[in-house]
């Protein structure tokens, strides 16, 4: 059955192969589907408080990127790898295409530096919430308008015809990575037959994401565009366990920045920035807060005077940010950050070094918990899509029962991961290993129990 499946799914990496026209020109259909959706509510009135879904374009186009685009994208990796990247990806395909016609400079090397991808995504979400990314048009024109350019820009200036920006620099890049660990397909390489084959073969494909594909293991890196598919008979697309790559090589493969990108982004980041507008710990903060600031006479905090690409700031929508409201965001989206990716950072260390265990097991150990991060990005932002449904009158009571059902098996995925990780350690090593992870999952657990039962 096993060799049935994968014998379809080559055959499916060698026609992406030869049918790489048809893949540039969805690529481009891609690209101005994009722009519209980006562009066009940007340039329309904002909606009044009676707008409709239906009736309205800058909603309807909100409820399609934020609702049903980017929760799917997320979903599409954790099943197919980074084919969103290499296939589908606008920003991809447009710094491709200026890297096909600009200078060709060598990269430097401060941009290979490994942390850019984290704190890409911590700043980016850091400042969406300031600027409400998710209710207006003009805010997610600007983080992914700016975010474009600045794709472009690099493409022109590094590489040629390659990703440089998608390698390197691009914000979510890191989190892409993180969830294709868990994808049950990717392109294979098999480096003995690679080497084998060393005489007549395929032209040598462009890699756009500069990948040593000989050397190349899992689905992290792979961008799974299918130009190099076939190459020396020694790559092809293939079915694999969703657990393979943690269990396999997250010991060796494992990088620390990686690594604090899920604890502290993908996890505390991420809970603190879907959570916030609801947290009555957020709104005690404020109020204690400006509380003190009356005392000390100091009032130019609480002035809605700021910018609204700065600040949220729509005196229309009755929604303005004061600077004491950007402040506490910034406070307890990082409180959240370094408390919760900080306490599970701390737990899971000292267990392993009680168990004596090396910093990579720890890493390994620590990638057990991506599918209860990926589970919280798919349900955060399609939290999004929920609002928007209810505001048209829908009840959606299956919606509690699917989000605990979820997390439930999120949970359970990343046990079973840590089972699987632990089970060549004697079991004095293992039990408290296990118990530290499950610890780690109701810690997690816990968060978004507050977010959509507890507040």
């Amino acid at each position: 059955m096993k060799t049935a499946v994968n014998r379809h799914l080559s055959s499916l990496g060698h026609a992406m192969r030869r049918h790489s026209a048809l893949i540039r020109i969805l690529q481009w259909l891609v690209v101005l589907f994009y722009a519209g959706l980006v562009m066009v509510p940007a340039l329309l009135p904002i909606p009044a408080g009676d707008a409709r879904l239906l009736d309205n374009l800058t909603l309807f186009a909100q409820f399609v990127f934020w609702g049903l685009w980017w929760p799917f994208v997320l979903l599409s990796i954790v099943l197919f790898g980074r084919l969103w990247c290499g296939v589908l990806c606008p920003e991809g395909s447009l710094s491709e295409w200026a890297s096909q016609r600009g200078l060709g400079w060598g990269v430097p090397r401060w941009m290979r530096w490994g942390g850019w991808p984290t704190f890409g995504f911590l700043l980016t979400t850091l400042y969406g919430q300031l600027i409400s990314v998710y209710d207006y048009a003009q805010a997610a024109l600007l983080i992914l308008g700016g975010s474009t350019i600045a794709a472009m820009l690099v493409g022109y200036l590094y590489g040629r015809g390659k990703r440089v920006w998608c390698r390197y620099l691009c914000p979510v890049s890191g989190v892409f990575a993180l969830l294709a660990k868990l994808a049950p397909v990717h392109f294979q390489v098999d480096e003995q037959r690679w080497r084998a084959n060393a005489g007549s073969h395929l032209p040598p494909p462009n890699c756009a994401p500069l990948l040593d594909i000989r050397r190349m293991r899992g689905a992290s890196d792979c961008h799974a565009c299918g130009r190099c598919s076939g190459q020396r008979d020694a790559v092809q697309l293939i079915a694999r366990s969703s657990n393979e790559e943690i269990v396999k090589y997250g010991a060796s493969d494992s990088r620390p920045w990686e690594v604090h990108l899920l604890l502290y982004g993908v996890i505390g980041l991420a809970i603190g920035a879907f959570q916030w507008t609801i947290s009555p710990w957020f709104v005690s903060l404020k109020q204690t807060m400006a509380e003190w600031l009356v005392q000390q006479k100091i009032f130019w905090l609480l002035e809605a005077d700021a910018p609204w690409w700065l600040l949220t700031n729509y005196p229309n929508q009755n929604d303005t940010f004061t600077w004491l409201d950007g402040l506490c965001i910034v406070l307890y989206l990082a409180a959240s950050s370094l408390l919760l990716g900080g306490a599970l950072h701390v737990l899971l260390h000292f267990s392993t070094r009680l168990a004596g265990q090396s910093h990579s097991f720890t890493r390994q150990l620590s990638l057990c918990l991506l599918p209860l991060g990926a589970v919280g990005l798919f349900l955060g932002l399609s939290a999004t899509s929920v609002k928007l449904l209810r505001y048209e009158g829908l009840q959606l009571l299956w919606i509690q029962p699917a989000r605990a059902s979820l997390l439930l098996a999120a949970i359970c995925w990343s046990l079973w991961l840590g089972w699987q990780v632990c089970r060549p350690l004697a079991a004095r090593q293992r039990l408290p290993l296990l118990a530290t992870l499950l610890l780690a999952n109701l810690l997690i657990g816990y968060a978004w129990r507050l977010q959509f039962w507890g507040w």
